[in-house]
């Protein structure tokens, strides 16, 4: 299979440009042809690195790259189980540099940090999942947890699990984060319910709830913004 990219100008080619201007020059498509290496019998690894782009939603950017079903990134020519591995790997390495980075001065003060932090981890899960997200006095955050992983409209969460864990973090308030797989972050009249438990069992306990957030595709539902008489 002879490489159809060398047939591009070199001024044109992903390596040559990152060579001479640096790799903060390439565009999203440069960036994963040069990841890729090489394509298929039809196309460049740029072009196949366009065509995976194409099926990352409507801006056609890396961030969306996570959002593609197997199925639809096995249709492209060129793309075959060890590459479909690597592109999983680039995107798990990539969510994963960007909170090493903020480990240590992640302050979740306001909802919509908190919100942004997980949302790449949650938004694209086809089931639901409550997560608890350990704070200390200044809302600092010590660790994060799954607590459970439900059906496709449901996770149960016990508040027991959830406040022995923020006692034997020391943690001094928490914040609940679960999914709606539907991609509508509406509180449910069950959330509404969970809700108001889980702030009546932490003011007993002494482990505050600081807020109860919904993720939905690309946007969130605080319950502390919602419902804030209840607070």
């Amino acid at each position: 299979m002879r490489d159809r990219l060398k047939e591009l100008p070199g001024n044109e080619r992903p390596y040559e440009r990152c060579e001479e201007y640096g790799a903060e020059y390439l565009s999203d498509a440069e960036l994963l042809a040069v990841i890729l290496r090489n394509g298929s019998r039809d196309m460049n690894s740029l072009e196949t690195a366009k065509e995976i782009l194409k099926k990352a939603g409507p801006e056609g950017s890396v961030a969306g790259i996570e959002s593609i079903a197997d199925s639809d990134l096995l249709s492209i020519p060129g793309i075959g189980r060890v590459k479909l591995i690597l592109i999983k790997c680039l995107t798990e390495y990539s969510k994963r540099l960007w909170k090493a980075r903020l480990k240590g001065n992640v302050c979740f003060d306001h909802p919509k940090k908190c919100a942004r932090f997980f949302m790449e981890d949650m938004r694209h899960l086809s089931h639901e999942e409550v997560r608890a997200v350990l704070l200390d006095t200044k809302a600092n955050l010590i660790s994060s947890h799954v607590l459970t992983k439900g059906l496709a409209d449901r996770s149960l969460l016990s508040p027991r699990e959830l406040f022995s864990l923020a006692l034997k973090k020391n943690a001094s308030q928490v914040i609940v984060l679960h999914n709606h797989p539907s991609g509508d972050p509406s509180p449910s009249s069950e959330d509404i319910e969970m809700t108001k438990l889980l702030i009546i069992a932490g003011n007993i306990i002494g482990v505050k709830l600081t807020d109860s957030i919904i993720i939905g595709d690309g946007t969130y539902v605080s319950m502390r913004e919602r419902y804030s008489s209840e607070w």
